[in-house]
């Protein structure tokens, strides 16, 4: 049994080809083909015969059974391949469809071909056959992507197509998942795209390009590129290239991903040679570029003088391969005059060599004779390749895949077999680069800054703009800015949030410890006024106005003053009911007596004219009834305040960007108002009271102190308003200690400075002759 085999060998210019065949060597036959071939792609001729070589030698695989084949060039031309299939299915020399005339030859399956299109040609003829055919390299896989109706050019390709399609190769989605990975390692995001004008290409941008966008990769310009048919179209094609090269010259990007076919590699080296631009300016700029697997190093004939410099620093994907060393012997065995059936020689050597063979009737070929002798090994590595490659490893395991399922279907019985010599993948060989190029639209945004689009451009491209204050992002890259928690606050560079402190008005702050040290220092002054005037307990200027009152009114300064160490320290909710309260309470005691004792010199004045009924009511009881009501009302007030929404401990987050600043919240601000209000209230009767006495005749002018005293204390409440709502945090608090001190101070100095002046300084001006002159006047 004989199994035919296609695999179609790649050239770029179509002239009339001619059939080589073989059964354990090649036949006699001549390949008259055209003067501009791809010398590389003769490794797969040659990969295919060295495996059905090695088949047909192996006594293991298909006994008493030889292997043949036949190889023809589909030229790159839909035309010439479904002729080559029609041929290879019903006749050896003429054309006749549906009748074949040489049955000893039993096609069994086809490989083939070099790229997709010439694949799905040759699968729309074999499939109405149901001839097995092995798909090389990268067939466009629609049966596995579950596509039943994909145009190609002018017909569709049903799922029964797959029936009889094997792809020797991985899916194309592989790949494009590792190229991802490749981009995103590098954080190239902004690339520019060149594939062929293909279907394949169009399928490229339709599959490939919406995949890379969903992981943040965009791209600067996309450009397809025209196939190489024709000659009619070279002209088109070179302008085109023009135009290409010169995109990605001026473009930002510093790295391209080119998809083509297997002889797009020559296209490239074409565009620095078209381009009026130096080629060092793209050297300059770091370009990478990014290959498919399907693309190979290769280059034409008359590319032999073009340097390869824009390859450089590409990275190619590639299907696997493997070392032969068999191989390597195989192909250093074959020149022109040793290798006999094999039609493609010939010219491939006169190409490769640039030197012509004796008696082969080439014209156009320039150069000496050829001797024979070359060395194939000398030839550059875009030319040929003396190693076995991916493309050349996949038709090797191809026809070993086709021979062992042959030899499985011969001897009816299935078993694990290895492909080829059963080895797996060899570690990669990896070389680090110092510094790998950066291809991005816009550098990253740094932490502290978050992305604005820019309107018209791609979705990579943005501008950076500093975090909103009080916001951060902590990576690169941030689509918005957030807020950090309230306990936390941004840092300088606003790309971490910080705890913030928790601060209150303490004795370990200046402004605390000052505050102390004067409430201390107005505390010990009343201590001593009250004693002073304790000393001084039976002298007319202490017994004038009502001792107790005086008394009274000493006692409850001395509280005030104290009351301020409540506002002062770590805030607890004793404390906090304490403050409002015994301020106000106390307050309104002070305030009370200095009433009462207003009203003591209007009442005595007035108890001084004859048959006046006001003599009745001078004496304590009636001073103790002004301090006991008034002070009453305001005790009213704090137990109404702290039923209804006491004052308690509270956390405030937002007075201050790096500080929580722990105080005592009001509860209910009306009432601190109205506790504050009521004061007012007694201040304003004590000092009108006191103003419209203030020209009887009394001794020692207390009236005139007393109003002094209400003029400072209303001043300074009047003023506390103000100062206090636009204050923050522990501020309010010293606001309000400042107040009481102030307020406090004022009716100390205002009403007993001057009495503490006679006692100690003019004790001449403490006597009963004195008081009376007083009254008299």
């Amino acid at each position: 049994v004989q199994l035919w085999i296609t695999v179609n060998c790649i050239f770029l210019l179509v002239k009339q080809k001619k059939l080589f065949e073989s059964r354990k060597d090649l036949s006699d036959a001549d390949c008259n083909c055209c003067s501009r071939v791809v010398p590389n792609h003769y490794q797969h001729i040659l990969a295919f015969a060295f495996a059905v070589k090695e088949i047909n030698e192996n006594p293991q695989i298909l006994p008493n059974l030889t292997l043949g084949f036949h190889i023809y060039d589909s030229y790159f031309n839909a035309q010439q391949t479904y002729h080559g299939t029609m041929l290879l299915l019903f006749t050896m020399e003429s054309f006749v469809p549906n009748y074949t005339c040489d049955t000893e030859k039993n096609l069994m399956a086809i490989i083939g071909g070099l790229d997709p299109e010439t694949s799905l040609h040759m699968a729309t003829v074999l499939d109405t056959y149901k001839i097995p055919q092995v798909g090389f390299p990268l067939f466009l896989s629609l049966c596995t992507m579950g596509v039943s109706h994909f145009q190609i050019r002018a017909f569709k390709l049903h799922l029964e197509m797959c029936l009889s399609f094997y792809q020797m190769v991985p899916k194309e989605m592989v790949q494009y998942a590792g190229i991802r990975s490749l981009l995103l390692h590098f954080r190239w995001t902004w690339i520019g795209v060149i594939v062929m004008d293909t279907d394949t290409g169009e399928r490229f941008v339709q599959t490939a390009l919406p995949f890379f966008s969903r992981s943040g990769i965009c791209f600067a310009f996309i450009e397809k590129s025209r196939t190489l048919t024709f000659v009619d179209k070279i002209e088109d094609i070179l302008e085109q290239g023009v135009k290409i090269y010169a995109k990605v010259l001026n473009s930002r990007a510093n790295v391209f991903m080119a998809y083509g076919e297997s002889y797009s590699v020559a296209f490239l080296r074409w565009l620095p040679s078209l381009s009026e631009a130096e080629q060092e300016s793209n050297m300059s700029k770091g370009n990478v570029w990014i290959m498919t697997a399907q693309m190979e190093f290769t280059s034409f004939v008359y590319q032999r003088s073009l340097d390869i410099e824009i390859t450089h620093g590409a990275l190619s994907f590639s299907t696997h391969s493997n070392d032969l060393p068999e191989f390597q012997q195989f192909i250093k065995r074959r020149n022109p005059s040793n290798t006999m059936g094999d039609g493609f020689i010939s010219f491939f050597w006169q190409q490769a060599f640039s030197c012509a063979l004796p008696n082969q009737g080439v014209h156009d070929i320039g150069g000496d004779l050829c001797t024979g002798e070359e060395k194939l090994e000398n030839l550059p590595g875009t030319f040929f390749e003396m190693s076995m490659n991916g493309h050349s490893y996949s038709i090797y395991n191809a026809v070993h895949a086709v021979a062992h399922a042959l030899h499985a279907m011969s001897s009816s019985r299935c078993r694990h077999r290895k492909i080829g010599n059963g080895q797996g993948l060899q570690p990669l060989n990896q070389e680090q680069w110092q510094v790998p190029p950066i291809s991005i639209c816009t550098e990253s945004c740094h932490p502290g800054s978050s992305k604005k689009m820019k309107e018209g451009e791609p979705f990579c491209c943005y501008d950076c703009i500093p975090c909103p204050e009080g916001k951060i992002s902590k990576e690169k890259d941030m689509n918005d800015c957030n807020a950090c928690v309230d306990e936390e606050y941004p840092n300088k560079n606003q790309d971490l949030c910080i705890p913030k402190d928790i601060t209150f008005l303490s004795y370990e702050e200046p402004l605390g410890l000052c505050l102390a040290c004067l409430t201390l220092s107005c505390f010990l002054t009343a201590v001593l006024t009250l004693g002073t005037f304790l000393k001084h307990h039976n002298t007319p200027i202490v017994k004038a106005n009502n001792r107790d009152l005086t008394y009274a009114l000493l006692i409850s300064l001395q509280l005030c003053f104290l009351c301020v160490f409540l506002f002062i320290g770590h805030p607890e909710k004793v404390t906090c009911i304490l403050q409002q309260t015994a301020f106000g309470i106390i307050f309104a005691v002070a305030v009370s007596c200095v009433l009462a004792k207003t009203i003591m010199v209007v009442l005595a004045f007035m108890a001084t004219k004859p048959a006046s009924q006001m003599r009745n009511w001078m004496g304590r009881k009636s001073a103790m009834y002004v301090v006991l009501s008034c002070s009453l009302i305001q005790a009213g007030i704090c137990t109404m305040w702290l039923s209804a929404s006491p004052p308690f401990p509270d956390f405030d987050m937002y007075s201050f960007n790096e500080e929580i600043v722990l105080r005592c919240n009001e509860g209910s601000t009306t009432m601190f108002y109205c506790l504050l209000g009521y004061l007012g209230f007694l201040a304003i009767i004590s000092f009108t009271v006191a103003f419209l006495a203030r020209k009887l005749p009394d001794s020692f002018n207390e009236a005139k102190f007393i109003t002094f005293s209400m003029l400072v204390f209303c001043s300074v409440w009047l003023s506390f308003i103000p100062s206090y709502l636009s204050s923050k945090g522990k501020y309010m608090v010293a606001v309000e200690i400042f107040s009481i001190l102030a307020s406090s101070a004022g009716l100390l100095g205002c009403i007993f400075s001057p009495k503490c002046y006679i006692i100690l300084l003019r004790s001449e001006l403490n006597n009963r002759e004195h008081l009376i002159r007083s009254k008299q006047i």
